[in-house]
């Protein structure tokens, strides 16, 4: 039988700060998966394509700080032991898209946005807002968040240039983790959040795709 560690607050406040430089730093947080491009031949892209393509990255590489910093904050005001260990082992999970994202984005020649700590900040927030509210709320929120995430992820691979196949092959497993997220969020009790709610996270993630496109 084992027992959960206890952290004081310092040891928390520790935790929080290594994962918030590991999302924010470059190259820091290390993917347990290779990217799904590496079998996948670089096709040349001309200027304009090449543009695109990296800003598409960028703000799925955005979306995958804000999903941290959102895990995270929601596992510092979960509950249930069984519920902060879900979020934290998601947020290990994500760290592959958000490695994976970053290297394309470096292969294009572009750089991750300028706006990530902003939004970090704003998502951890969030996350421990809904966490307070309840583990029901909090694993909702994880829910109607990755079916955002998946609708973007449908429009990214409908953009992307005939022949892409590196940034297609990894936005294809990043579809494919988010749909298991939010089925098991919503296995383990969370909140089926109602239309009107999930319309204004989709009005606040495009303020969030426009803004972290090209900044």
């Amino acid at each position: 039988m084992t027992s959960e560690r206890h952290y004081s607050p310092l040891d928390r406040a520790l935790l929080q700060a290594d994962a918030a430089l590991r999302t924010l730093l470059p190259f820091s947080g290390q993917p347990t998966r290779p990217s799904p491009a590496l079998p996948r031949d670089e096709v040349a892209l001309d200027e304009s394509e090449a543009r695109h393509v990296c800003g598409l990255m960028r703000i799925n590489h955005t979306g995958e700080v804000c999903a941290q910093a959102l895990y995270q904050g929601q596992a510092l005001t979960a509950r249930l032991p069984q519920v902060r260990q879900a979020m934290e082992q998601a947020a290990d999970e994500e760290i592959d898209h958000l490695a994976w994202c970053e290297q394309r984005i470096r292969e294009l020649g572009g750089r991750p946005s300028l706006l990530n700590p902003l939004f970090y900040g704003l998502s951890f927030g969030i996350g421990a807002t809904a966490g307070l509210i309840s583990d029901r709320v909090s694993l909702g929120f994880v829910a109607a968040t990755e079916d955002q995430v998946v609708k973007h992820l449908d429009e990214h691979l409908a953009q992307l240039p005939h022949g892409d196949q590196r940034s297609q092959a990894i936005l294809e497993q990043m579809r494919a983790d988010e749909l298991q997220h939010a089925t098991a969020a919503l296995d383990a009790g969370g909140l089926r959040f109602p239309a009107p709610v999930k319309a204004g996270m989709s009005l606040l993630s495009k303020v969030m795709t426009r803004a972290t496109y090209r900044i």
